[in-house]
Order: structure tokens, then C-alpha cells, then sequence
């Protein structure tokens, strides 16, 4: 089964303007290596130079942040929906 990743807007010129995408692995790094092969420049975007999720990126999988989960090595089954979030901050 492929794995449907939620493209945001800021990404979706790396993916051809699509707002979902097909992953699949057997974790969420094998997923993200995956993209990149498809959609080159992608990881960058998501990841840092030391192969870790940016801190102003946020992703979840079935509407669970990875963070509370096993980060990058989070397990995949083959039938969830990964959303890609950008962080937002500002203030008054």
C-alpha cells in the first residue's frame, strides 16, 4: 500500500505543485529518502545537516506528531496519511 503525504503549500513547488504525494517505507527516514528520489531538494527542506526533522517543520502521521513517537524512525505499515506542517510563529 502506498502512504499519502500532505504537501504544504511552500513545498509543493519541489512536487510539481501536488498536494499529495505516494511514500512508502518501512519507517518515516526510508519514507523521507524515498521523496527525495522523486522529488529532489525535498529532504533538505525537512531535514537539518545532521539528518534530523528542522525544528520549524512538524509531522504527522494519522494526526500524531512524530515527535511524540519515534521521530524519523517512527514505523510505517503502508497505510497512513502523513501530514507535513510548517511551524508558524509571529505575534503582535
Amino acid at each position: 500500500m502506498a502512504i499519502n503525504v500532505r504537501i504544504p503549500t511552500p513545498l509543493r513547488k519541489l512536487t510539481q505543485e501536488k498536494d499529495v504525494v505516494q511514500g512508502a517505507g518501512a519507517t518515516l527516514a526510508e519514507m523521507i529518502e524515498g521523496l527525495e528520489r522523486e522529488f529532489p531538494g525535498l529532504k533538505d527542506r525537512l531535514c537539518d545537516e545532521t539528518g534530523d526533522l528542522r525544528r520549524f517543520v512538524n509531522i504527522y502521521i494519522n494526526g500524531e506528531d512524530v515527535r511524540f513517537q519515534q521521530g524519523l524512525e517512527t514505523v510505517l505499515s503502508g497505510n497512513e496519511e502523513i501530514s507535513i506542517v510548517p511551524a508558524v510563529a509571529g505575534g503582535c
